[in-house]
């Protein structure tokens, strides 16, 4: 079991039978404290199964980015608000914004009313900040395999091929990605 939700855990720990996977177990070289477990075992599945190096995106809650070198060693990565969680929190944090969905295509970017100007402002801000990650890593490493994983993954690539169909040339869906790592044998 592996879970970065603390209270959760604490409940599953009593459970017979259950082993806690931790970050110490993972054959990850430069891991820190911090960094979720959540993450260490996609960046691990998506590596083995792929290849390293490997930059492991992570389009849920929070919109990660992992990256890990041939030797298996974390080089790092970023964390921002997810596609949701930016909508959610538009809608929460102002006096007038409502709250709406993510498009099914990407959107027109100046948009002529409001929510279609939400769609546009979250959409492409957070693909070209994706396009940009993504190009930063294959300048760092060329030969490297990139690959999505999370709940919006499937909607993040669609916007990306649709804005930046180079960038997205080659980056691979890996919705397994986490399961992948605890499957690994430790």
């Amino acid at each position: 079991m592996a879970s970065v939700v603390t209270q959760q855990t604490a409940i599953w720990q009593s459970y017979p039978d259950v082993r806690i996977i931790t970050l110490n177990q993972l054959p990850i070289g430069g891991v820190y404290p911090t960094l979720g477990i959540d993450r260490a075992l996609a960046v691990l599945g998506a590596g083995n199964q792929f290849g390293w190096p490997i930059l492991l995106i992570d389009a849920g809650t929070a919109l990660t980015f992992t990256g890990a070198d041939v030797n298996r060693y974390l080089v790092g990565g970023a964390i921002l608000p997810g596609l949701g969680l930016q909508l959610s929190s538009l809608s929460k944090k102002t006096a007038a914004l409502p709250l709406i969905s993510l498009p099914e295509n990407l959107p027109h970017r100046w948009a002529k009313d409001t929510a279609g100007a939400i769609q546009s402002g979250v959409v492409y801000a957070t693909v070209a900040g994706v396009r940009d990650f993504i190009e930063d890593w294959r300048c760092l490493f060329p030969d490297s395999k990139i690959a999505v994983t999370g709940g919006d993954r499937a909607m993040l690539l669609k916007y990306l091929t649709a804005a930046f169909p180079d960038t997205a040339a080659g980056v691979i869906d890996a919705p397994e990605a986490i399961f992948l790592g605890m499957s690994h044998e430790l």
